[in-house]
């Protein structure tokens, strides 16, 4: 019975500290399509291979919501034609390099400037990293069948032809009805929001119920006990942002609780690996990628942050 009540008290915890950020997530991207219905802009943005992702890992300084609030901004830059290199940049590096994860991560960690300078250089890499491994992929494969139709309505033809659109042509499908945002104003809008966002919610719900029954069962005390090894603190620590799954704005007070009894490359893989992968996010980057697509960042971000704990650990150990 104790342990029901401690995973009903995390539960409600991690909801409530994340849905205000999906709820200005689905506001941001709601605003964009009453801004620019047509997502013009979005398509102007660069193509190159390092500027796209770039380009989309500094809007995070614009637009400050954690990993749950980035889902639906990168799902409407996806739906509206922009780069997928911007898209998934957004995605993986805005929910660190915006100004409530760096203020809250200097507020916390005053004394360590390396820290200070790592956490957003290493979200910063990872987001391109993660942006050039998915974008080998084709969209077919990488993008949930409903947004992939979206986008290819949003790009030109000089990028999608006729026969990849949904446009009535003999062996196609039917087209879609048109968006809301193509044929009506404020209402339409909001009713498409509260759509967005209780599918998104329902998703939040499902994945802090997972994180909240594991860290109930599972303990965190067997994971700290191995925080002066070299790897295993890594690894251990790893384990811990995919079980804890807390939000970004938040994440470096938590550490601080343990911040002395582990080694620094684990300190660092703990507010790296967080705001990319996690039980929390599981459900909701289901709206954005295919199952093959989610395990392939899930696994590029662990060798990746692995790696970058490894190489802090050997330059300040």
């Amino acid at each position: 019975m104790e342990r029901i009540r401690t995973a009903w008290a995390l539960f409600q915890g991690l909801l409530l500290e994340a849905l205000p950020f999906l709820l200005l997530g689905v506001a941001i991207a709601t605003l964009a399509r009453l801004v620019a219905p047509q997502g013009l802009w979005m398509r102007r943005l660069p193509r190159h291979p390092l500027l796209a992702p770039s380009t989309g890992a500094l809007l995070g300084f614009a637009l400050p919501a954690c990993e749950c609030g980035n889902v639906p901004v990168a799902r409407r830059l996806l739906a509206g034609g922009a780069p997928l290199g911007t898209a998934l940049g957004f995605l993986f590096a805005a929910p660190v390099l915006n100004p409530i994860v760096l203020l809250s991560t200097w507020a916390a960690f005053p004394n360590q400037p390396w820290l200070l300078l790592a956490r957003p250089l290493g979200a910063f890499l990872l987001a391109l990293l993660l942006s050039g491994v998915l974008g080998l992929l084709p969209e077919s494969r990488l993008l949930v069948p409903e947004l992939l139709a979206q986008r290819r309505l949003s790009q030109p033809l000089s990028q999608v032809g006729l026969l990849e659109r949904p446009s009535g042509l003999v062996g196609a499908p039917l087209p879609p009805a048109p968006a809301p945002e193509a044929r009506a104003g404020w209402g339409a809008e909001l009713e498409h929001a509260s759509g967005e966002f209780l599918n998104l919610a329902s998703l939040l719900l499902l994945g802090c119920a997972i994180a909240a029954v594991v860290q109930t069962w599972l303990p965190r005390s067997w994971l700290l006990s191995v925080g002066s090894d070299p790897t295993l603190s890594i690894v251990a620590l790893m384990l811990l942002a995919l079980v804890v799954s807390v939000c970004s704005s938040v994440d470096a007070f938590l550490a601080l609780g343990f911040a002395a009894q582990v080694s620094p490359g684990a300190l660092l893989a703990f507010l790296l690996l967080g705001p990319v992968v996690d039980l929390k996010l599981a459900g909701l980057f289901t709206v954005l990628l295919r199952p093959a697509a989610i395990a392939i960042t899930a696994a590029t971000a662990l060798l990746a942050v692995l790696l970058i704990g490894q190489w802090v650990n050997l330059w300040l150990l």
